[in-house]
């Protein structure tokens, strides 16, 4: 079985990464090993980098990704982003993008953190490469935002599909809607197609109960990151009580301690509870405090989805790159 390179950029505290790598237990089911060795990662958030060290044991470089491209190109910057790599992710960040924030989308800095992707892939050239968002990215001023990415995205040389979906159909306990774009390089590869992973969605929906009943009445402490916010019921975003017989609605990062209550509303949901709705193993441990393990759970994707994308598009390669030799894949892509 081949191993392929993956290189990480807004790597938070690995959720996607983690799926790539595969090799973890949630809710009791094991996602064998994936064929993928990450040679390089990044986030510019220090808590969710020290929580990506402690977990993945991997080195991860803690930054901000323009800057560190500005200072390589100036041979400044000590911890170099490779050359190449076969795999290039990156769920670059999603708040400016989202329905449920202010939808600045580019006026924003955050919201062109997708050219720092794009520089990392002309640079690397990739056989493929996963970009992750917001549903809200689709419509942002009436779709242009989403035609402008995709244009810039094919001047590099790449195929690209994209496809919304429910992490919920991937065995994952919750209804979260994210837009997945993948590119493949022209030169070598067919364009993506999305109906492979599709076919592996799961029958059933995980509910709640399922995935967190065990710690309905877990005194707080009692579990790894077992805590929950103790901000007092109000109108908004995140005061309603979550359905036990349902997975779970979007766990968000800008929350300010508003997470959902449990079902028995006598509290919150813990940030342990927020982990397994996001589909992260019990052994997986947030650092250094409550209000940032919420914050990074709201912001990674989901590992077990993360293993489904990782495994179709495994298969995919597996399948299209038969006649592809290792010099004509170390190509720069022609653009």
């Amino acid at each position: 079985m081949e191993n392929y390179s993956v290189l990480s950029l807004f790597s938070g505290c690995g959720g996607l990464d983690l799926g790539f790598q595969g090799g973890f237990t949630s809710l009791n089911n094991h996602y064998k090993r994936n064929p993928y060795n990450i040679i390089w990662a990044n986030d510019i958030d220090a808590n969710a980098c020290q929580t990506y060290r402690k977990n993945l044991k991997h080195t991860i470089v803690c930054g901000d990704i323009r800057v560190i491209i500005a200072q390589q190109h100036n041979n400044l910057f000590d911890s170099p982003i490779p050359n190449s790599a076969d795999i290039v992710l990156g769920g670059f960040p999603c708040q400016d993008f989202s329905q449920a924030g202010k939808r600045r989308g580019f006026e924003s800095k955050r919201g062109t953190l997708y050219q720092a992707m794009s520089e990392v892939i002309k640079r690397t050239a990739p056989l493929v490469f996963l970009a992750e968002n917001v549903k809200g990215l689709l419509t942002i001023n009436n779709g242009s935002a989403m035609d402008q990415i995709i244009n810039d995205f094919t001047a590099l040389g790449y195929h690209i599909s994209y496809k919304l979906l429910l992490t919920a159909d991937f065995d994952v306990p919750q209804k979260r809607e994210r837009v997945i774009i993948i590119g493949t390089r022209k030169d070598i590869l067919p364009i993506f197609d999305f109906q492979q992973l599709l076919s592996g969605k799961s029958a059933n929906w995980i509910s709640l109960e399922t995935a967190i009943g065990d710690l309905e009445n877990s005194k707080e402490g009692d579990f790894i990151n077992h805590y929950w916010s103790k901000a007092k019921k109000n109108k908004g975003q995140g005061n309603n009580a979550v359905s036990k017989n349902l997975p779970g609605p979007t766990m968000r990062a800008e929350h300010h301690g508003n997470i959902e209550f449990h079902w028995n509303n006598k509290r919150r949901l813990s940030a342990r509870e927020a982990a397994r709705i996001q589909s992260f193993p019990d052994d997986f441990i947030f650092y250094p405090s409550t209000s940032s393990a919420y914050k990074q759970i709201g912001n990674a994707v989901p590992p077990v989805f993360g293993w489904y994308l990782a495994r179709s598009i495994y298969s995919f390669l597996q399948t299209n790159l038969s006649g592809a030799s290792s010099e004509n894949r170390n190509l720069q892509v022609s653009v």
